[in-house]
């Protein structure tokens, strides 16, 4: 175990640490040796200090996105789930591979692949869950000794947890996830025919809360079809990305974010709404710093859906699906925001994705991807699964969620329209469903 460095953040003891894996999981299994081009996976060690000697069992984070990175904790406090997870577990925090410290993958990487985008296309297709999954697994089976660990899945992070139940159930004794199951049989359409009207009804909330925004955003909308308008970054602002601000509707206090963001964007007389004024430079750098990619998070985002040998290629989603929805049209009034979704524009007008655009091309037209779910061994599951389902979940949908957990051995729910899709953040979340899981005896064998 290559230990890099050690040190506390207040009320928390810290290592970090790396491993090699294979860049390309094909022919090589976890846990033994393997050759070919290999990437660095860094991860976290964080315990509680009182219990920095202890020998608490394992959690393992599987980390929302696709393409994020685990948390960098503030303090046991600047997280909920972390405050409650130390009193238990020694916790571990991967980078997953091409994020934070993990061979990180960003614009310089792509641009040094070939010109026709099919080199490209092989490289992104390595960093979807069967190779993450696998790369968590090595690091069980031969840093931690082969210890069974507990598996904690924020969104993205839930469907990474299907995945480790299909492919290597042995490793874990115990699965939680909040907002993360995904449909199996996974369909991206599918999917975003269902979070299309939630985004709309999250829009229609947001003005409910702030009805002088309606004026605002029209307002913008407006000025930005009737001109050129470009971000700090030389990126052009059209109201495609404008719309964008809609992405973080389902988190909270993102109706908050977005009235500020939305206060601040005229120059002319006190700042109101004005289609013929200007806008600030502040609202400029907001609405760039708000709507601005993580790396891997658009390119990889409809992909997470891609089950195998797919029947027909995705050929962008959720693009299509937005044609079957003319209230997202940048001249309606009131202006819909929209979700997380992903436009074939973005990887013209956005320059920290424009190097992607001819992977993605390749990608689009592409149906061999690697297996993610097994629904057979799901059905079989014997790890126990405790999920929290946000009914109103902007980004993973309920119905979807309580659909497949109906055919998952040992499944079991909690559904609450309490919180929004970040609420494992807070104190109740995570503390909820480990008290379930220990009160129906799942952890039986840990405490």
């Amino acid at each position: 175990m290559t230990l890099l460095s050690e040190y506390y953040v207040p009320g928390l003891h810290i290592e970090d640490r790396s491993i090699k894996v294979p860049l390309d999981w094909t022919g090589h299994e976890p846990g033994h040796g393997f050759d070919g081009e290999l990437i660095s996976l860094f991860y976290r060690v964080v315990t509680a200090p009182e219990h920095v000697h202890d020998d608490l069992p394992l959690l393992v984070f599987l980390q929302g996105g696709p393409g994020g990175s685990g948390p960098r904790p503030l303090g046991p406090s600047s997280d909920g789930w972390i405050e409650e997870a130390i009193k238990h577990f020694r916790v571990v925090l991967p980078d997953q591979r091409g994020t934070g410290r993990s061979s990180r993958v960003d614009t310089h990487v792509i641009e040094d692949m070939d010109g026709d985008g099919k080199a490209g296309a092989a490289f992104l297709k390595r960093f979807l869950a069967d190779s993450i999954v696998r790369d968590f697994e090595h690091l069980r089976r031969t840093e931690f000794g082969g210890a069974r660990w507990v598996t904690l899945g924020q969104s993205y992070g839930g469907f990474l947890t299907l995945t480790y139940l299909s492919l290597f159930p042995q490793g874990v004794i115990a699965s939680f996830t909040t907002g993360g199951i995904p449909h199996v049989p996974a369909d991206a359409t599918d999917v975003y025919r269902h979070t299309f009207p939630r985004m709309a009804a999250k829009t229609k909330q947001f003005y409910e809360r702030y009805p002088i925004d309606i004026e605002r955003a029209a307002a913008v909308a407006d000025i930005l079809q009737s001109r050129e308008v470009t971000l700090p970054n030389g990126d052009p602002l059209t109201v495609e990305r404008f719309q964008c601000l809609g992405s973080d509707f389902g988190m909270k206090p993102s109706f908050e974010r977005v009235h500020w963001i939305l206060d601040q964007a005229f120059l002319d007389g006190d700042g109101s709404a004005s289609a013929s004024g200007e806008l600030s430079d502040e609202f400029l750098s907001s609405v760039m710093d708000a709507t601005s990619s993580r790396p891997l998070y658009w390119p990889l985002q409809e992909f997470i859906y891609a089950n195998g040998e797919l029947e027909t290629p995705i050929r962008w989603a959720a693009q299509r699906v937005r044609g079957e929805h003319p209230e997202f049209a940048g001249g309606i009034r009131p202006l819909n925001f929209t979700g997380e979704a992903m436009f074939p524009w973005m990887f013209e007008q956005e320059r920290a994705l424009r190097p992607f655009k001819p992977a993605m091309d390749v990608l689009m037209e592409d149906t061999h991807f690697g297996t993610i779910y097994d629904a057979d061994q799901l059905a079989r599951n014997e790890v126990p699964l405790q999920a929290a389902v946000y009914f109103d979940d902007m980004y993973v949908d309920s119905g979807l969620q309580l659909d497949t957990l109906s055919r998952v051995g040992r499944s079991h729910y909690w559904t609450t329209n309490e919180f929004e899709h970040d609420g494992v953040h807070g104190s109740t979340v995570f503390k909820h469903l480990f008290n379930e899981a220990l009160n129906r005896g799942d952890l039986a064998e840990l405490f």
